[in-house]
């Protein structure tokens, strides 16, 4: 159309000249040397086609070369195979994979070009099949489409690269430094995000970060704290900097639904489930583990929900999460799976399988690793109708030798339990009765680092007592366990060391009839917290382990979850959305003290932010708690400080108040001032306001009550 209209202003303009067109030799003219009077020639236009193409963005297109050439009748087949590896990344767009074809042999060119729904898609497909080996002679060779333009303005001689100077990063640990030791939390209300200083001691929360719709579903802190992640339909993005939270890396997952951080947050494992398009099939399940730093895909995973729904607890759509459980203690060197009568193990160096076989194990039923040490505790239920005993087996990893194993007869349920140094294992057996109608419960203790791993049988006094909660000390020697079939339960305490050193599990104490149903001890230990939530409505007793003595009783009405900061010295209870009302949080200190309370509508999430071991060796740790009037001296002062920093705002709030109260009444007395000629109109002339001066007057008035007419009959004949 734009041809048309040029030529009729051409034709116009020549008739204006009186110049015949048709005697004109259009191909003998010559433009001078870099003119072109507004003359776009072919070429040029054809140029800024393709440049214009080019800047309206073709990153989600990659180039696949080193394809097998093949002929017509093995194309489809070549397509076929091209889109079973190709589609397992990302949705290829439908006539998103062209392979062109020699005109002459009608053969296949060797490389195609395939088109995905996303740009972050088709970056991971160039990252992830980049090197493929098809087979011996073809090894593909893929690149972005983009990259194309880049690699045609590569210049003829080599030229060395420009040295950029070197700008040191973010110190991501400097909320560490903080010199107040006081530690971070992230809430979730409505849309907001927001990060806080717990400032217990001016008794509220100090602001550092908040952002509206920074996640579509929840945040996680990563495991020593250094990141915070995000949750996007595109995938996930980990937070972090010293004065600020900075997007630091993005990882591309579409329709991430699960994350979880590796024990030295050197890696992040993400996971999706993806409806078919065919309803009769099942769900796809795709599991991608990245390099945290770098955002490098390093190993991925993918399957149906059978393929990763075989033990743990259950997550989403029947899949137990996390999938993948890390082992190795905090340098990430191995992670694992169970699968169906095998236990999986892979080493991160290659992220394969160690010895390129997973641990063959019949009906392994559920593992955990130790916390510190690469040892796997694996449970196998009983087979062949109890002929051959139910197990549980301790496997070190790598060399998969097994160190201990333990029979075990007429079980019903297992579940383990280990300590957090890794120095004992805590398994609870629920065994059937002679005549298989009811159950009772014991626990079977491995002592991990002591010669042979010797096992300790613990039954309760009443062996028919339920088992609802049991939790080991943090970095200690004791445990706790509810029992009872009680409205109100007990609570025991035993200790692995007894007080004649005979290595033998010894009681504490019993706490009779208490309104707890779930235990939480301090991250220090010695401090533990008895909740009752659910039907006890948030009944919390703050318990002294060391003493023996309740140290405090409180409630939050309806508090759904409780969670002790880092350094054991705060507590965070929460009533969330899942309730109506009441929502928000408060902070006690250790011994339930309430030190504030904050109220969020539809607050959803509470987390604090965790710390890093410290590095300071078990020697310095005992000499400053030996030593601690000395060193607390200085921060007895400072609380001093602040306490009289209090003492003195409160003093201000109060005449505050005051100045406020006398200012209302002076309003009123004028106001009464005023008003005084028309209330003395009202009493009729009385001019007093004071009570005393008034004068009491007995009036006598007389009323009728009722009236009542009565016809008398006389009889004057009388």
């Amino acid at each position: 159309m734009a041809d048309v209209v040029l030529m009729k202003e051409i034709e116009e303009t020549a008739g204006r000249l009186g110049i015949d067109l048709s005697q004109v030799d259009f191909d003998a003219i010559r433009l001078p040397p870099g003119e072109d009077f507004g003359i776009i020639s072919d070429d040029e236009e054809v140029l800024q086609e393709e440049s214009l193409e080019f800047d309206s963005g073709f990153g989600n297109i990659i180039v696949v070369d080193n394809l097998p050439v093949v002929p017509p009748e093995k194309f489809e087949k070549l397509e076929g195979v091209v889109r079973k590896i190709f589609g397992q990344i990302g949705v290829i767009k439908d006539d998103g994979l062209w392979m062109p074809v020699d005109r002459t042999t009608q053969k296949t060119l060797g490389y195609c070009f395939i088109e995905y729904g996303t740009p972050q898609e088709a970056e991971l497909a160039k990252e992830k099949t980049d090197g493929y080996k098809l087979d011996r002679a073809h090894i593909f060779t893929v690149n972005m489409f983009e990259d194309f333009d880049r690699f045609m303005k590569v210049p003829d001689e080599w030229a060395p690269p420009e040295v950029n100077p070197y700008t040191p990063g973010e110190n991501l640990q400097q909320w560490l430094t903080d010199e107040k030791a006081r530690d971070q939390f992230v809430i979730r209300a409505g849309s907001d995000t927001e990060v806080f200083w717990n400032d217990a001691r001016h008794l509220k929360p100090e602001p550092v970060y908040k952002r509206t719709f920074w996640t579509e579903s929840f945040v996680q802190w990563s495991s020593l704290g250094t990141y915070l992640a995000t949750i996007h339909r595109q995938g996930a993005a980990v937070w972090g900097g010293a004065g600020t939270f900075n997007r630091l890396m993005r990882f591309a997952h579409q329709q991430v639904k699960l994350i979880d951080f590796s024990p030295g947050e050197k890696y992040l494992v993400t996971y999706s489930s993806h409806e078919p398009s065919n309803p009769r099939d099942a769900n796809r399940i795709v599991i991608n583990i990245f390099d945290v730093r770098t955002g490098k895909g390093m190993r991925d995973f993918k399957g149906s929900p059978d393929d990763f729904a075989i033990g743990g607890t259950g997550g989403v759509a029947g899949v137990s999460w996390p999938v993948f459980r890390w082992g190795g203690g905090k340098d990430d060197k191995y992670f694992a799976r169970i699968g169906k009568n095998v236990i999986s193990v892979y080493e991160t160096e290659t992220f394969s399988l160690i010895d390129k076989k997973s641990l063959k194990v019949e009906n392994v039923m559920d593992f955990c690793w130790s916390p510190t040490d690469p040892i796997i505790a694996l449970f196998v239920p009983e087979l062949g109708g109890g002929n051959q005993p139910a197990r549980v087996s301790l496997v070190q990893i790598p060399s998969k030798e097994e160190l201990r194993q333990k029979n075990l007869f007429s079980v019903s349920d297992c579940k383990m339990y280990w300590q957090s140094n890794g120095d004992y294992l805590a398994v609870k057996v629920d065994r059937y009765t002679k005549t298989k109608k009811s159950t009772y419960t014991g626990f079977e203790l491995f002592r991990i680092k002591e010669r042979d791993i010797p096992i300790e049988v613990l039954e309760l006094e009443n062996k028919n007592d339920k088992i609802i909660a049991f939790a080991w000390e943090p970095k200690g020697h004791r445990f706790a366990v509810i029992h009872g079939d009680n409205p109100r339960p007990d609570v025991s305490f035993y200790s692995m060391r007894s007080t004649n050193n005979s290595g033998r599990v010894s009681k504490l104490a019993t706490l009779k009839g208490k309104q707890a149903n779930a235990l939480f001890w301090s991250p220090a230990g010695r401090f533990i917290i008895l909740a009752g939530l659910k039907g006890f409505n948030g009944q919390f007793e703050f318990y002294n382990v060391d003493e023996l003595e309740t140290m405090a009783t409180a409630e939050h009405f309806m508090a759904t979850d409780i969670e002790w900061d880092p350094t054991g010295r705060y507590v965070a209870t929460a009533v969330t959305s899942v309730h109506e009302m009441e929502n928000g949080f408060n902070i006690w200190s250790f011994n339930g003290k309430l030190l504030y309370r904050i109220l969020k509508d539809h607050f959803f999430q509470f987390a604090w932010r965790p710390r890093p071991p410290s590095f300071l060796s078990p020697e310095k740790e005992e000499e400053i708690a030996k030593n601690l009037k000395k060193y607390s001296k200085k921060y007895e002062a400072e609380d001093q400080d602040v306490s009289m920093l209090l003492s003195e705002q409160e003093r201000e709030r109060r005449r505050m108040l005051k100045d406020e109260w006398d200012k209302w009444v002076n309003e009123w007395k004028r106001l009464h001032e005023e008003e005084k000629l028309l209330r003395q109109k009202l009493r009729d002339g009385e001019a007093s306001d004071e009570e005393e001066e008034y004068e009491a007057k007995e009036v006598e008035v007389e009323e009728i009550l009722d009236v009542s007419e009565e016809v008398l009959s006389f009889d004057f004949g009388q």
